[in-house]
């Protein structure tokens, strides 16, 4: 199928739009402060908003429908249960904690709770994850790219650096924020037009239903069998619900640095409570066009399962409508893109290069550090993106990458909130204990991730309690402000975020 004039003007002016819409808020980076929390000045409603930007993006549009294709609507199970219950979660126990501590990032806060140790080695697991991760991501613009323009998929990795490194670079976090407000709107009508278009197409529901159960007849079941190699019913239950919903929720760096650049406690668990309600939306998006794509199109296989969504856009859509329901997707793959790129930056910057290489510079020294090091996970992200064909699927790539090290993530980041006698020594050792198992079951045993999740929060779950109690409690003083029970006075919390502003310890 040709690419229409107007389909091809519309995609090129957005793409062209929107690195200049984020440039405009270079004016407002003077600090480092501003270049990774946008100065703490976030209200509630850009928070929800780039929560949403940030976390629905190239491996939902992507993955989730490619899962979707592969799978059926078992995938939607990522956004039920995978997602509101711990949202409400992290907003009203971790979030408030996380903006008191004054910190800049989620392995900062552990440290502070725990150790220097603890602090490094979650920097070190977050910091690799977020640069392999952006490798998937830019595999997943590329294959967007390729497939609706015909381009070569090296030439759209490049495309989408130079779209998302202008703006990321120069104007950080506010930077992000901004332009995720404005695709998250282009992305609901673009995504809500395709499925309406795609639905009259097949006949409806029932229509779908009939045209997929024969050949798929475990396609609309909500849980797979047990004996399910990537998905099954019990792993959904133990592993998603249970570990890795909550410890993306409440843990994921690129999804709390948005709270951590709140202007207030109140916009910090507001942002995260009022994303929950967009959220409820998002399978009719990212889901059901995967099977409408099959229906359509049952003769995808294997990685090209992960082009179904594309694929409808191009050969679904009309002139100018298919442009704009590009140009929406392509927003998602963007805001994905520039959220984990600012937050790779922020974790490499100040919890390695900060605390072990230069600790007292000026703002204006990290600030250039950390656009440099935006940059060089640029390039990194490039040569990495070829690596994601190795897993069956960008959505399994992606949650493959999160269980060697989330599940141990959030058991000590649950006690050290949750349980005042948790100590140092019990969080590194449950953090090692963990991270030991996880690599262990996928690596050596190639365990399904769900089940390497839940096995890997278990296991530092019981060694963090169990060296805890043999070890000496921590001092209340090292403890106020980071437990629950133990809050802070408002004028202690302002304290804490000057000295963190400042770069004090």
């Amino acid at each position: 199928m040709t690419i229409g004039g107007i389909d091809l003007f519309i995609v090129v002016a957005y793409l062209v739009a929107i690195p200049i819409f984020g440039m405009y808020f270079r004016k407002y980076v003077k600090t480092e402060e501003d270049y990774f929390l946008a100065g703490r000045m976030l209200p509630w409603w850009v928070i929800s908003m780039s929560i949403i930007g940030t976390n629905i993006g190239a491996y939902d549009y992507m993955g989730a429908a490619g899962g979707a294709y592969r799978f059926g609507i078992a995938q939607a199970n990522y956004e039920w249960i995978g997602a509101i219950p711990a949202m409400v979660l992290s907003a009203l126990l971790f979030v408030p904690y996380y903006w008191k501590a004054g910190v800049y990032t989620v392995p900062e806060f552990l440290g502070r709770r725990y150790n220097l140790a603890v602090r490094v080695i979650e920097a070190l697991l977050w910091g690799a994850f977020l640069a392999c991760v952006l490798g998937v991501f830019f595999w997943a613009a590329g294959l967007m790219l390729n497939e609706y323009l015909g381009i070569p998929i090296w030439v759209s990795l490049l495309v989408t650096a130079a779209i998302v490194g202008i703006y990321t670079i120069t104007g950080g976090l506010a930077a992000v924020a901004m332009t995720d407000v404005v695709q998250l709107l282009v992305m609901f009508i673009g995504g809500v037009a395709l499925t309406v278009l795609g639905l009259w197409t097949v006949g409806g529901w029932s229509g779908l239903v009939a045209s997929i159960t024969p050949t798929h007849p475990n396609h609309f079941n909500l849980f797979l069998p047990l004996d399910d190699p990537v998905i099954p019913w019990l792993g959904m239950i133990l592993g998603l619900a249970f570990v890795l919903s909550p410890a993306w929720w409440c843990c994921h760096q690129a999804i709390i640095q948005r709270t951590l650049g709140a202007r207030s406690e109140w916009d910090a668990k507001a942002g995260m409570l009022f994303a929950a309600f967009p959220k409820m939306f998002i399978p009719v998006l990212v889901v059901l066009p995967g099977l409408l794509a099959l229906s359509l199109n049952p003769n995808l296989v294997g990685p090209d399962m992960d082009r179904a969504f594309p694929w409808l856009i191009r050969n679904l859509l009309p002139a100018g409508l298919a442009g704009l329901v590009f140009a929406a997707f392509m927003a998602a793959l963007i805001s994905s893109v520039d959220s984990t790129l600012n937050s790779a930056a922020t974790v490499w910057t100040r919890d390695i290069y900060q605390r072990f290489f230069v600790k007292n510079a000026s703002d204006r020294h990290y600030l250039n550090v950390g656009r440099v090091l935006t940059f060089v996970f640029v390039l990194w992200a490039i040569a990495f993106a070829p690596v994601t064909k190795q897993f069956p699927g960008i959505y399994v790539a992606m949650q493959s990458l999160l269980s060697v090290f989330q599940g141990p993530t959030f058991a000590i980041t649950l006690l050290g909130i949750g349980w005042r006698r948790a100590t140092q020594w019990g969080g590194l050792f449950g953090l090692l204990a963990g991270v030991a198992i996880s690599s262990t079951l996928f690596f050596a045993a190639g365990w399904s991730f769900l089940y390497v999740a839940w096995w890997s929060f278990v296991g530092a779950l019981v060694v963090t309690v169990v060296v805890s109690l043999l070890t000496r409690p921590e001092p209340t003083s090292k403890l106020e402000g980071l437990v629950y029970g133990l809050v802070m006075k408002d004028d202690e919390i302002q304290d804490v975020i000057s000295r963190r502003a400042q770069g004090g310890e």
